[in-house]
């Protein structure tokens, strides 16, 4: 028997004809090469097409998935990915007019402490998501970032009740500067602190569709700069201290942190429009609290 003579059952006809939506593979193993300046990754490929032809049996899956071992080749440009996008609908003439390619992974970047010279490695989960198809060639970036978030009510509430146990202890004491300085450096001076939470900010923006190259670094940049509490690597206690100042200094509800970041990405040349979800897993309840916000996305 040669391999001519194999049967080929997705080329029968369904006893049950319907249309349907998205057809293909997820969680395909692919290396890919996202631009020169960021190693090739090994990532995880959702790739598939409608099925618009009611009658067809199915798919083939196997041309998919060599397609996929493109990616390995060439840097991830608008061009390429539509190109290949495009070869998904070649590969499926007549059975299906949108195709969508969804790679998942981490990006793995040094970061710097806040003073000290110490750095180490952050994984930001990523996702680059194209579609083809009768409305059109659309790519979006995601990337997810973690950060720091202190409640503004606690602050208030926690710096109320440092004046009154202030004016409890001073009120029979002489005060000079030098009991008072004592006095902030003791654990009366703090006797409450308020309440961070590590929190989440899930930005995703589209593209041009001619991008020459995935702007990964510099979206992780936005989002670090004007949330201003971005999670640590390696620390020392001087940079311990910087990043409770930085907290001080950013006190903000999960509403202030989506505004900051639609002020910082609403203007950026290098996207069309974005969506952005920010979560603050909060430490007082035992529930979330989320904000969400969009400009240009449809």
């Amino acid at each position: 028997m040669n391999a001519n003579t194999l049967p080929d059952i997705a080329a029968q006809r369904t006893q049950i004809a319907a249309t349907l939506d998205w057809v293909g593979m997820e969680a395909v193993a692919a290396r890919v090469v996202l631009g020169d300046d960021v190693a090739p990754l090994l990532m995880k490929a959702d790739v598939g097409v409608n099925l618009r032809q009611a009658e067809a049996k199915g798919i083939h899956m196997s041309r998919l998935y060599l397609a996929l071992d493109r990616l390995d080749r060439q840097p991830l440009t608008g061009a390429f990915l539509e190109q290949l996008l495009q070869e998904f609908l070649d590969s499926h003439s007549a059975l299906a007019d949108q195709a969508t390619l969804s790679l998942h992974g981490e990006l793995p970047l040094r970061r710097p402490a806040l003073v000290s010279p110490l750095a180490g490695w952050k994984a930001y989960p990523l996702v680059v998501h194209g579609r083809l198809g009768p409305q059109g060639f659309h790519v979006e970036l995601g990337l997810q970032v973690a950060y720091s978030s202190t409640c503004p009510c606690s602050a208030a509430l926690a710096r109320q009740l440092i004046q009154q146990r202030f004016a409890e202890d001073f009120s029979s004491r002489e005060l000079n500067h030098a009991a008072v300085l004592d006095w902030l450096g003791s654990p009366q001076g703090i006797v409450a602190t308020p309440h961070s939470q590590r929190s989440q900010a899930h930005v995703q923006v589209r593209l041009p569709a001619r991008f020459e190259r995935l702007p990964m670094v510099e979206l992780v940049e936005r989002i670090e700069q004007a949330l201003g509490t971005a999670v640590q690597t390696a620390v020392k206690r001087a940079d311990e201290q910087a990043f409770a100042l930085a907290n001080g200094q950013n006190l903000m509800f999960c509403e202030d942190a989506a505004r900051r970041l639609h002020a910082s990405l609403r203007d950026w040349s290098l996207i069309e429009g974005f969506t952005l979800r920010v979560v603050h897993a909060e430490s007082l309840h035992d529930h979330d609290a989320v904000a969400r916000a969009s400009s240009n996305w449809r």
